[in-house]
C-alpha cells in the first residue's frame, strides 16, 4: 500500500471546473438521485425526520429566493448562529444560491463575539435559531446588522421569547424563516457562480489572539471532495453510497462543519446523520449502533470518553471507518476502539485555512500519535525559519506552498495580515511537527507552545500524551514555566479522572510515570491539579492562558 500511496501522490493533478459551485452540485445530485436521503435528523428527544436530495434542493431554492426578495445578493455577508437542525443545510445552501457569503458562528460564542464578527466583516443579516435569540438581540442596534431571520422547530425557544418573532408587533427587520420560505418558489435561479467566487468567511478559534476572518471560495468544496473524501473518509468512485451513513459530530459554526458534513457528505452525495443533543458517550454509541453509522468522525475528547464506558455493550456497531480531528489522538483510545469495533481511528490534520493537509490515508499503517502522511496535491512539508525543509526527526513548522488551491484566499479585508501570511514561498501554519524516516508527521504543538528547557526543545503533545495514559489523569496540558537555572521547565496542569484526589504522592507518581513514557528531560517538574483547563469555544486548550499564569508566578 505504501507504493500505491506514493504513486497516487505523484500522479495527482488538480482539475477544478471554472463553473464549480455548491448549489449547482446539489442541483446535480437532485437530478441524479433525488430520492436518496441527504440528511437523517435525530432530535435530543428522539424525534426523527429525513430530507432527500430532491427536497434539499427545493428548500435551498426557496430560501435563496426569499433572501433575494429581501435584497440580499452577490457578496453580501450572511451570518448564521444555528444548532444542528434539519433546516441548517437549507439555510446555508439557500444563502449561497442567492450569491451571499456565509459567516458561520458557533452557539458557544457570546454576544460580544457575535458583535465582533458582525462589525469585522460588515454582515447585515443574521440567521439564528429561536433558542439563540438572546445572543443576537443585544448586538443588533450597535452593529451593521439590519435583518434577523429566526429559525425554529427542533428546540423550544427560551421562556418568554416567542413574542419577539411571532407577534404582529415584532421588531422591524425581524423575520420568521418558515414565513419566508412558505411564500417563496422552489424554481429560484440565483446569480451565476464559479469556483473563484467567495463562499465563506470562517473565523479562527483565537487560541493566540483575536479570531481571524478566513476567506474561502467555492473551489474549497471541490478540494474537500478531491482530498478529504478519498484520502481521509475513504470515499471514492467505487464506494456504494446507498449503503453508507456518515456522521461527523461537529457543530455548525466551525470550519470542521465544512470539512465533513458539507465538504464530504454533501459534495459526494452521501447520506449523513445529524443529532442535536449534547454529547453523552452512551447516547452517541447507541445512535451509532441503532442508526447503522458506517463512518464516524469525532474529536479526541469524545473518543476518550467512549473508552470510559463499557464498549462491549455495543455489539452490533457497523463502523467501517473512524476518524479523529482537532488534535492528535492518544494511543489508549485508538487501541480500545480497535479492540471493541475492529476499526482503527485515523487522525487527520488541517486548519480553518486549508483542506486536510496530513492524514492517515486509508490503507496505510496507522502509527499511534502520528497525524499520518501528506495528502496529494498539497505539497505539505516541514520547514525551518529560513523556509528550508528540515531533516527527518527535526522539529519545524508545517507549511504549504503559496498558491496551492487547497488553501484559503486570504483574510477578509485584512491586506496587512495577508502580506505577512503570503510574503514567502509558503503559507506557514504556525503548527510544529516532525517527520520520521517513513514520511509520517508527528504533531509537536503550536509554534508558541514549544517548550525550551535547558536547551532542549520539547513538544507539549508528547508530554500530554504520556500524562493522559496514566489512569488517574483525565486531561492534561503541558506548558513552559520560568525557572532560574533551566530557563524554563515543563509544567503540567492535570484534570484528574473520577475517583482520584490530588496529593503530593500522586504528583510524584505521575512524574515518575511520565519519565518512563518519554525521555527523562521531558517530564513535568511542576504539576498542578485543576478542575478544568481553559479552552476556546471550539474546545481547544488555550495554553497561552496557562503560560501567562506561569509567567506571573515564576517570571521576573
Amino acid at each position: 500500500m505504501a507504493l500505491e500511496y506514493e504513486e497516487e501522490i505523484a500522479a495527482f493533478e488538480w482539475e477544478i471546473p471554472e463553473e464549480y459551485n455548491l448549489p449547482e452540485v446539489i442541483h446535480e445530485h437532485a437530478e441524479s438521485f433525488g430520492e436518496r436521503t441527504a440528511v437523517a435528523f435525530v432530535s435530543a428527544s428522539g424525534g426523527r425526520n429525513e430530507r432527500t436530495y430532491g427536497e434539499l434542493r427545493a428548500d435551498m431554492n426557496r430560501f435563496g429566493s426569499a433572501l433575494s426578495d429581501l435584497g440580499i445578493g452577490t457578496g453580501d455577508r450572511v451570518m448564521h448562529l444555528l444548532p444542528r437542525h434539519p433546516d441548517v443545510f437549507s439555510v446555508q445552501l439557500g444563502a449561497l444560491a442567492a450569491g451571499a457569503v456565509l459567516v458561520p458562528c458557533s452557539a458557544m460564542l457570546k454576544p460580544k463575539d457575535i458583535a465582533f464578527r458582525a462589525e469585522d466583516c460588515g454582515a447585515e443579516t443574521i440567521v439564528c435559531h429561536e433558542s439563540l435569540i438572546e445572543m443576537v438581540e443585544p448586538v443588533v442596534d450597535d452593529t451593521p446588522v439590519e435583518r434577523v431571520i429566526v429559525l425554529g422547530g427542533a428546540r423550544r425557544p427560551p421562556e418568554g421569547r416567542e413574542d419577539s418573532v411571532d407577534s404582529e408587533e415584532r421588531p422591524e427587520g425581524w423575520y420568521k424563516y418558515s414565513d419566508l420560505v412558505a411564500e417563496s418558489t422552489a424554481e429560484f435561479e440565483g446569480p451565476d457562480l464559479g469556483a473563484e467566487d467567495p463562499m465563506t468567511i470562517n473565523y479562527t478559534s483565537g487560541t493566540t489572539g483575536k479570531p481571524k476572518p478566513v476567506l474561502h471560495k467555492h473551489r474549497w468544496m471541490h478540494c474537500f471532495n478531491r482530498i478529504n473524501g478519498p484520502y481521509w473518509w475513504g470515499l471514492d468512485e467505487e464506494t456504494d453510497l446507498d449503503s453508507e451513513l456518515l456522521w461527523a459530530t461537529t457543530g455548525t459554526g466551525w470550519a470542521k462543519w465544512f470539512w465533513s458534513p458539507v465538504g464530504v457528505a454533501l459534495t459526494s452525495g452521501a447520506t449523513q446523520l445529524l443529532y442535536d443533543g449534547e454529547f453523552d458517550p452512551d447516547r452517541f454509541l447507541s445512535l451509532i449502533e441503532q442508526e447503522g453509522v458506517t463512518r464516524l468522525c469525532a474529536v479526541p475528547t469524545q473518543y476518550r470518553m467512549f473508552t470510559q464506558t463499557d464498549l462491549s455493550e455495543y455489539d452490533d456497531v457497523q463502523l467501517t471507518d473512524a476518524l479523529s480531528a482537532g488534535e492528535p489522538l492518544n494511543r489508549e483510545p485508538i487501541e480500545a476502539i480497535e479492540e471493541a469495533f475492529g476499526v482503527i481511528p485515523r487522525d487527520g490534520y488541517g486548519q480553518t485555512e486549508t483542506v486536510a493537509l496530513v492524514t492517515n490515508y486509508p490503507g496505510i499503517e496507522v502509527k499511534p500519535g502520528s497525524m499520518g502522511k501528506p495528502t496529494p496535491g498539497m505539497g505539505t512539508t516541514i520547514i525551518d525559519t529560513q523556509e528550508e525543509e528540515v531533516e527527518d526527526g527535526e522539529i519545524g513548522e508545517v507549511a504549504v506552498p503559496v498558491g496551492c488551491p487547497g488553501i484559503f484566499d486570504g483574510y477578509y479585508e485584512k491586506p496587512r495580515l495577508d502580506e505577512r501570511t503570503f510574503h514567502g514561498e509558503y503559507y506557514r501554519t504556525g503548527d510544529l511537527a516532525s517527520r520520521d524516516e517513513e514520511g509520517y508527521f508527528f504533531f509537536e504543538g503550536r509554534a508558541d507552545d514549544i517548550i525550551i528547557s535547558a536547551g532542549y526543545r520539547i513538544g507539549p503533545f508528547e508530554v500530554e500524551d504520556a500524562l493522559v495514559s496514566h489512569e488517574a489523569v483525565a486531561e492534561a496540558a503541558a506548558v513552559e514555566s520560568p525557572h532560574e537555572e533551566r530557563g524554563n521547565v515543563v509544567k503540567a496542569y492535570v484534570v484528574l479522572a473520577e475517583g482520584y484526589e490530588g496529593s503530593d504522592e500522586l504528583k510524584a507518581e505521575i512524574q515518575e510515570f511520565t519519565k518512563e513514557e518519554t525521555a527523562p528531560y521531558k517530564y513535568p517538574r511542576r504539576v498542578e491539579f485543576v478542575s478544568e483547563l481553559p479552552k476556546t469555544s471550539s474546545g481547544k486548550i488555550r495554553r497561552i492562558e496557562l503560560r501567562e499564569q506561569e509567567q506571573a508566578q515564576f517570571g521576573e
